[in-house]
């Protein structure tokens, strides 16, 4: 572990490599485990405003849900999360010809009806994000659905900080992400 800023950063995010294989895991991270997606509070806000143009890229058993739950749901320890269809899928989630789990959000903003990707936590992956009062934990989630991505980055030689350098820099900017890169080249040297 290390201090960057505010933040306290896993060592195994430059020490781990990862580049999701879609073709191989089928999107599992989406339709797998047993909560939706972390979400902030203005996500929640967002997810509200955004869902009328997101609804038409949605399947109807995740229109269903989230009509039935809301565009986003409270947890029992209070977190905030998408909301899923029968305790599996998260309600966002559609299904290309291949059968492989893509969000229905991003979709949407690929298509540029809307100017949000998607919950910062979905983009960062597998990178998980905890905040705290005084910091941030940034961590590296593995789970065992993405081997075949760590397989995939050890191949290509990509750590999982570059991986997801787009969305690092989305939550925590370019001059963090810069300074991030610094903290890799010196422990490399």
């Amino acid at each position: 572990m290390f201090q960057l800023g505010k933040t306290i950063v896993s060592e195994d995010i430059i020490e781990s490599d990862f580049v999701c294989n879609l073709k191989a895991c089928k999107g599992a991270c989406c339709i797998a485990g047993e909560a939706g997606a972390p979400l902030d509070a203005q996500e929640t806000k967002i997810l509200a405003e955004v869902y009328p143009f997101v609804k038409p890229y949605l399947r109807p058993e995740g229109i269903k849900a989230i009509e039935a739950q809301g565009t986003h749901i409270t947890n029992d320890f209070g977190e905030l999360e998408t909301p899923l269809i029968g305790n599996a899928d998260c309600a966002y989630v559609v299904f290309d010809q291949n059968n492989t789990a893509l969000c229905g959000i991003e979709a949407a903003y690929n298509k540029g009806d809307i100017q949000w990707k998607k919950p910062i936590s979905c983009h960062l992956y597998p990178i998980r994000v905890k905040d705290y009062s005084a910091f941030s934990a940034v961590n590296y989630h593995n789970w065992k659905i993405c081997d075949d991505a760590c397989s995939l980055g050890q191949e290509l030689q990509v750590p999982i900080y570059k991986f997801v350098k787009e969305a690092l820099v989305r939550k925590f900017g370019e001059d963090w992400y810069t300074e991030l890169e610094k903290i890799v080249k010196k422990k490399a040297e």
